[in-house]
């Protein structure tokens, strides 16, 4: 089938790559020349592992291809799906759908014969009522259907997710848009992935649902830590005695410095503004949303308390700074509340991550980005684990004792065990364990 994507960002690009390994004719389109063209160089715009070789090997198969020219794309696309972003809008939390509405009026200007409009970016319920509204109102004889496909990718594991779905939801009560959307995904039937037709609206809310469910367990569960801490309970056993009942599961019950990223925090606003909306409040998302804020925040006074209470003139080192490991996201990563409250307190930051020290330059300031977990620990009163990269989980102790000013880990993803550190000399601050001296 021929596919056309409108927006190259992470859903955007990740779908397009996949869609054209699965067969399909697709071109991604995006109005940013800058990004077309290094597309076309093959140099992607984000970091995902094995995303590189995806798109070359698709491009050279001719399955995929990058423009900046909307009608030609959409004219000869069976399917155009809507994927560029829909950032939490300013003063109120609620989604901004600008870019998901003129993306409707450009794409319904130019379909050509029976074509599937599908939203992919993450919309509030009700938004593909008002595409297909506006569809209508650009091109009222257009002999299209507009459809919810939300997208269910974890960063990091993006291709995995694709092609090897938990489900598949679509939003759509007409049959030949359910045979396109039918048809498109039929590559992955021999991975019996359930495709779960609904209405539009119910499509809508599932997505928002089940980010907002996840970001539920991992705070719950960081709620949890801190009074595993003050009772002396361990809440890793604590995580895997509850996770082993099938009722509950054991994912995303990790605890941490709180969730990040590109789509719990916005969504879980958005879904809140949803609520309010419709008079229906979410208190449970309420509060969840409040922890998890103050929580990031938190995490600078643990690492202060590690350090006798006070790091004024200290020199604090973090490894690992996006949101998650495998990614160069740092929207919303608890690594940039913990810098600015450290600095607040009057610490000095070196900071190593793998990948998103560049982004990081964006979000933070006065850091010193340093080349290696070594470089990092130079000097540094404190060495704070902030997120998990497989880099960190063997990291040399005599090593980084030799230069670093004391040797305190605060380790903010219970990497270690405390008696593993501890043995190497040095003071061991986790979440929700006991403190190790």
């Amino acid at each position: 089938m021929r596919v056309a994507m409108i927006g190259t960002g992470y859903v955007g690009l990740v779908s397009g790559a996949c869609f054209a390994d699965f067969g399909h004719e697709v071109v991604c389109v995006d109005k940013d020349k800058s990004k077309i063209d290094a597309l076309e160089r093959g140099v992607m715009p984000i970091f995902e592992p094995g995303l590189d070789a995806l798109v070359a090997n698709n491009v050279r198969s001719g399955r995929l291809k990058f423009s900046t020219e909307l009608k030609p794309a959409v004219a000869e696309a069976d399917a155009v799906f809507i994927a560029v972003g829909t950032p939490s809008r300013r003063g109120d939390g609620h989604a901004d759908l600008t870019y998901v509405y003129a993306a409707a009026r450009e794409i319904a200007a130019a379909v050509d014969g029976f074509t599937v409009i599908v939203t992919k970016s993450t919309v509030p319920v009700g938004t593909g009522d008002e595409v297909e509204r506006i569809v209508a109102e650009t091109r009222p004889n257009c002999d299209c259907a507009v459809v919810s496909n939300p997208e269910f990718l974890r960063e990091g594991a993006a291709i995995q997710d694709f092609k090897h779905p938990d489900r598949i939801v679509v939003g759509t009560e007409k049959s030949r848009a359910r045979e396109v959307m039918t048809e498109l995904y039929r590559p992955l039937y021999l991975n019996r992935s359930p495709i779960l037709f609904t209405d539009r609206r119910t499509a809508e809310l599932i997505k928002y649902a089940a980010n907002a469910f996840l970001a539920t367990k991992i705070t719950f569960i960081n709620e949890v830590a801190d009074l595993a801490e003050k009772v002396g309970a361990d809440v890793q056993e604590i995580a895997r005695g509850i996770g082993l009942d099938n009722r509950i599961g054991s994912k995303f019950l990790h605890a941490g410095p709180g969730y990040g990223g590109s789509c719990f925090p916005k969504d879980t606003l958005a879904l809140l503004k949803t609520g309010q909306d419709y008079e229906a409040p979410l208190r449970i998302v309420e509060a969840v949303v409040s922890v998890n804020d103050a929580r990031k925040r938190a995490m600078a006074r643990k690492v202060s308390a590690a350090l006798g209470g006070d790091v004024r003139g200290k020199t604090v080192a973090l490894l690992g700074l996006t949101f998650k490991p495998n990614t160069d996201d740092m929207r919303e990563a608890p690594s940039i509340p913990i810098i600015t409250a450290l600095q607040d307190m009057g610490a000095k930051v070196r900071a190593y991550d793998p990948e998103g020290m560049e982004q990081a330059k964006a979000y933070v300031s006065n850091v010193a980005f340093c080349k290696d977990a070594y470089d990092c620990a130079q000097g540094a009163s404190a060495l704070v684990i902030v997120t998990e990269w497989e880099q960190f989980r063997a990291l040399d102790f005599a090593r980084l004792k030799a230069t670093m000013e004391r040797p305190v880990l605060v380790d903010l993803r219970n990497v270690y065990r405390p008696d593993e550190v501890a043995r190497h000399g040095f003071a061991y601050e986790s979440i929700g364990r006991a403190r190790k001296v």
